[in-house]
């Protein structure tokens, strides 16, 4: 199943014009700068946002076309925006509730027992909403889009409003909800580490028009990725983590390409991204056993960019297929003789687990 927008709309300067389709299953992030058309093509896909002669197909459920039009309210959509707008004379449970009785009791697919405790809304349920932190507010405007039971989460910068601490705070949260609800979703941003940590895809926007749609692999792929902030390039690998040891260490990965990790909170558990920048990995012909650098991975080298600044980037893949970057320098990959093709060690100094 697909979601398909085609749509052009000119508002003074500006012109929104795409013809686009994504798989409905997963994190879609529209990401870009403030301005490209992020918000408006979400509300077009909403149906808060009618414009002649676009097209919007959720599967084989046409919601526009040029003689069909289906309002929002018929869209089974949940919506979640920068501000929670909860309703102040209702308690958290009584907005986590406020959609769901709404709800046609055959179409309830999530209930509040276990949106609650996707959510860590448990010990909450009971509280006004104005007694709630920013973050809070937040997670219930999440509780109360899932508990409409729909088919689709659109998602228009949730975290913008929040401060750095409450971000961290919340974007456990997030993520748990993409891997654990089963509902597509459609985020918008402009944070690499957002669409890091949660997106399966991304739609890459500038100037009302759509640069590239890929996944999120092939995005970080690219050595100019728009994804790629101050820290430089960085790569996202999947896979799951294993139980710790005595030192508090995790495997985390399929055999042949494991990774001994850090991980504290012994509650993570099932697929877990991790990010490793490619400053953080350096490169050797052998094996070297001496040395305090753990975690050594055979990769394959596909390609050799060269960099601004004096930097290489190689990008190489993992035995299980995944792409890792890795950054050195012209002189290193010329005293290594690197090439296309050739098999070497990456030791990577260090990981981030993306919780």
């Amino acid at each position: 199943m697909s979601l398909q927008i085609r749509a052009q709309l000119q508002r003074g300067d500006f012109k929104l014009d795409v013809d686009t389709r994504w798989p409905a299953q997963g994190v879609t992030a529209l990401f870009g700068r403030s301005g490209c058309g992020k918000t408006t093509l979400l509300r077009i896909i909403a149906g808060l946002e009618r414009v002649r002669n676009a097209q919007v197909w959720f599967g084989d459920e046409c919601w526009q076309s040029d003689s069909h039009w289906l309002p929002v309210e018929k869209r089974r959509l949940g919506l979640v925006f920068q501000e929670a707008s909860l309703l102040p004379h209702l308690s958290v449970t009584g907005n986590l509730l406020y959609g769901y009785k709404r709800t046609p009791p055959e179409l309830r697919r999530l209930q509040l027992p276990e949106v609650s405790a996707m959510l860590g809304l448990e010990s909450l349920l009971s509280r006004p909403v104005d007694e709630l932190s920013g973050g809070q507010k937040q997670r219930v405007a999440l509780g109360r889009a899932l508990l409409c039971s729909p088919q689709l989460l659109l998602l228009d910068e949730p975290l913008a409003a929040l401060d750095t601490q409450t971000k961290r705070e919340i974007m456990p949260f997030l993520s748990r909800l993409a891997q654990a609800s089963g509902i597509p979703m459609a985020l918008i941003t402009h944070a690499p580490d957002e669409v890091q940590r949660l997106a399966d895809r991304v739609v890459f926007m500038r100037d009302g028009r759509i640069d590239a749609l890929c996944s999120l692999q092939q995005a970080l792929a690219k050595p100019d990725s728009p994804l790629f902030a101050d820290e430089g390039p960085s790569s996202v690998l999947e896979g799951a983590l294993g139980a710790a040891d005595e030192h508090g260490m995790r495997l985390f990965g399929p055999e042949g390409s494991q990774l001994r990790v850090q991980a504290p909170d012994a509650t993570v558990s099932g697929p877990t991204r991790l990010r490793v920048l490619a400053r953080d990995v350096s490169v050797a012909l052998d094996d070297p056993a001496r040395i305090s650098i753990r975690n050594h991975l055979v990769v394959t080298i596909r390609q050799l960019h060269e960099l601004p600044d004096n930097r290489v980037l190689l990008d190489t893949t993992l035995q299980d297929g995944q792409t890792l970057l890795i950054e050195i320098t012209p002189w290193s990959a010329q005293q290594l003789g690197l090439a296309a093709g050739q098999s070497v060690f990456a030791l990577i100094k260090s990981v981030a687990l993306m919780r």
